[in-house]
């Protein structure tokens, strides 16, 4: 069975609207990225990590997408939170999962409420929900959830190490909020 084409279409389709090189040069970036890929570090050693006096504290970073490391998926950083202080208080459109080092704390999440009707809608609870960890312990924080970290021990530092995701990034979301500073930033 044919099908019938308006010929409106087809010549349009045709229409001379300029050429480009888009192809071309997504080729080449691709052969460019794998010879880069190639020098990129597989194991960063811990003189390579730099430390950051940051809005959400003092972190030290792991992997981080400006460091030349073969990972492209992830970022970690090892969040320092001094006895009896927290963190700045923030919230991502990527999920975070922690694991803790040393010490004793806990986490508020103030979960994220949302709506799409005709606009995205997104409001959080005025009431955050407390979660303690310790030593040993994995923390999840969903995505979006705005979220603080306390070390409850006033004698010692606690350590966690933080993972995100940097995926959403090139699809548009980086949605990134420093919504508190840290004590003393």
């Amino acid at each position: 069975m044919s099908r019938v084409v308006d010929p409106r279409e087809r010549e349009g389709s045709h229409a001379d609207t300029g050429y480009v090189n888009f192809y071309e040069e997504a080729l080449k970036a691709s052969e460019e990225f794998r010879s880069d890929y190639f020098n990129r570090l597989n194991v960063v050693k811990s003189a390579q990590m730099p430390l950051e006096r940051s809005r959400h504290g003092l972190i030290k970073h792991i992997i981080n997408e400006r460091m030349n490391t073969k990972e492209c998926c992830l970022d970690m950083y090892m969040q320092f939170l001094p006895p009896g202080k927290a963190s700045g208080k923030h919230r991502h459109l990527s999920e975070e999962v922690m694991y803790v080092v040393e010490g004793t704390g806990y986490d508020l999440h103030w979960d994220v409420r949302f709506d799409c009707d005709h606009e995205m809608e997104f409001t959080w609870d005025a009431e955050p929900k407390k979660y303690e960890w310790s030593q040993g312990d994995f923390i999840y924080v969903p995505p979006y959830c705005a979220h603080k970290h306390f070390n409850s021990d006033p004698k010692n530092e606690a350590r966690i190490i933080v993972i995100n995701s940097r995926i959403l990034k090139p699809m548009g979301f980086d949605w990134y909020e420093q919504l508190e500073d840290a004590e003393g930033y």
